[in-house]
């Protein structure tokens, strides 16, 4: 059966007091987005490469869900202790925050929704509905989750501008004029790539300044550490495109600013298969 999207309103009613069991903390998939990841390393007071290796895989960019498994054969999350809940609760990232809620954006509009046909916390959790029911806007509220939507949409931003680049080197420089057809493929089979093949293609150099930036950090000054991310970002592919003399190259960097858009949707849990199918769909 396919899972449907209920569209919520902001003073929709529901079941949204945690009753502390931890079932949402197993068998799940949380992304981490690179201000996400730096506040959770900074929380535990070790260096982003440290903690990545440690709790994270897919370079990262996903929380490691290989802890103790719960009474549905699911392993939880390597952040939770059982019995206690999440270790680095401060600290949690938005997918968190929001569970069981998920967030849309259109044209800077957020929409809330949860997914499937019954609320989801009533699988595993069916004591909630004896709890005080809360709504959205309440909920939210008391998961502070204002700082981490603003890194989000930042995020987001920031795929589309490397995307857009992308999509200049290919349009503006005379490279689609020129009969080539590869760039275009590329991004188009890129959208489905996984996360190592993709670093694989940009190199350790970009990977490490697209997800482990040395620049500064603030825990609650989010937008100011997605702003410098992006002026790094665009300072090196400034410099690198100043190097570009023929058109193979800048075929090959385009292909490579490309795969890091697409790495950045995946830290925000974009589809990234259906942004590289869009992608590789434009016209000049």
């Amino acid at each position: 059966m396919e899972l449907v999207n209920k569209l919520l309103q902001i003073n929709d009613s529901l079941p949204l007091t945690c009753s502390r069991r931890g079932t949402c903390c197993h068998g799940n998939q949380v992304f981490l987005n690179p201000w996400e990841l730096r506040r959770l390393a900074t929380e535990r007071q070790l260096e982003v490469r440290d903690f990545s290796a440690q709790f994270c895989d897919w370079n990262g960019i996903r929380l490691k869900f290989d802890g103790l498994k719960d009474q549905r054969n699911k392993k939880s999350c390597n952040l939770y202790i059982p019995n206690v809940g999440c270790s680095m609760h401060e600290a949690r990232p938005l997918a968190c925050r929001l569970f069981p809620l998920g967030r849309q954006v259109q044209e800077g509009k957020s929409t809330y929704l949860f997914q499937g046909n019954q609320f989801p916390c009533l699988d595993g959790c069916s004591e909630v509905n004896q709890l005080p029911f809360l709504t959205v806007e309440n909920y939210l509220e008391g998961q502070k989750v204002t700082e981490f939507e603003q890194a989000q949409d930042a995020y987001l931003e920031l795929m589309q501008n490397l995307a857009d680049v992308a999509c200049m080197l290919f349009f503006d420089t005379g490279l689609a004029q020129s009969g080539d057809t590869k760039t275009r493929e590329l991004w188009r089979r890129m959208g489905g790539e996984d996360v190592a093949l993709l670093v694989d293609r940009i190199g350790e150099n970009w990977f490490q300044m697209l997800i482990h930036p040395s620049i500064s950090f603030d825990p609650i000054n989010s937008s100011t550490f997605v702003h410098d991310h992006e002026m790094l970002l665009i300072e090196k592919i400034q410099d690198h495109i100043n190097q570009l003399t023929t058109f193979p190259e800048i075929s090959d960097f385009s292909i490579e600013i490309m795969a890091c858009a697409l790495l950045i949707g995946k830290t925000i849990g974009a589809d990234v298969k259906a942004l590289a199918e869009m992608w590789s769909e434009l016209k000049a």
